[in-house]
């Protein structure tokens, strides 16, 4: 295995935004490594990229713990001769309620997989870039921390806590050469929106783009952050929304 390879963990990798951004990643000759519950999706994902000439493994994962968070790290780091280059935390559950209607289950789910899991992953692996000099890691939020909107507190109030990581972990990481980003994406098409599309529809057609964004845009952003395009980049929050947050 080529130890100069460099190599991306990609939680929730098997679908939507995270398997674009594996896709994007592999392209550019990145060895991928795809995290995710669905061993079939995750196959096909990883069949899919080496199917085009790209490299690519998946390792199958739960995650919503410090437990879980570990192994993953560790299986990636086994996976990879010894070290992950970039990290993108894009595994995420978005449940919608009033706040009344969600119960301590639903509020442990949340943070368990959208704040805790990236939490502790980067807890693993951002010391070990630090150590090497180098390192990228991308956290994908949603402009649902940005507005106080009805039925979205325990998501929009995890995507904040995100927003507010990111920063701190740009201060800690940055100075020893790992950059810290955060990728904000607004209303978009994936396999997992497809039960609320008519709700995407109507907030994109606010927005002066006046529609929903695909998976690959968002992957676009977060392409451009993983790689040396963005070098100069620490502690940023970039808004793909279409134009949402802008009017």
């Amino acid at each position: 295995m080529n130890s100069n390879l460099r190599t991306a963990l990609i939680t929730g990798g098997t679908s939507g935004i995270g398997r674009a951004v594996a896709k994007q990643l592999a392209s550019l000759g990145i060895r991928v490594i795809v995290a995710g519950r669905n061993e079939e999706r995750g196959n096909q994902t990883v069949d899919a990229i080496r199917n085009s000439g790209g490299k690519a493994n998946f390792i199958q994962s739960d995650l919503g713990d410090a437990s879980s968070a570990r192994i993953l790290a560790k299986c990636a780091i086994d996976l990879s001769n010894g070290h992950i280059d970039i990290l993108v935390n894009n595994a995420g559950t978005y449940p919608s309620g009033l706040t009344h209607e969600m119960g301590e289950k639903d509020f442990e789910y949340v943070y368990a997989l959208n704040v805790k899991t990236p939490y502790f992953l980067v807890a693993e692996l951002a010391p070990l870039m630090a150590e090497k000099g180098s390192g990228t890691i991308i956290n994908v939020s949603s402009i649902a921390a940005e507005y106080g909107i009805s039925g979205v507190s325990l998501y929009g109030s995890s995507k904040a806590a995100i927003n507010y990581l990111t920063k701190v972990w740009a201060a800690e990481y940055g100075p020893n050469g790992v950059r810290v980003n955060t990728v904000s994406p607004g209303p978009t098409y994936t396999e997992g929106t497809e039960s609320v599309s008519d709700g995407i529809v109507q907030m994109a057609s606010q927005a002066p783009a006046r529609r929903p964004a695909s998976a690959d845009e968002i992957a676009s952003a977060i392409s451009f952050l993983a790689t040396e395009h963005s070098s100069f980049v620490y502690g940023a929050k970039l808004i793909v929304d279409g134009g949402i947050t802008a009017i």
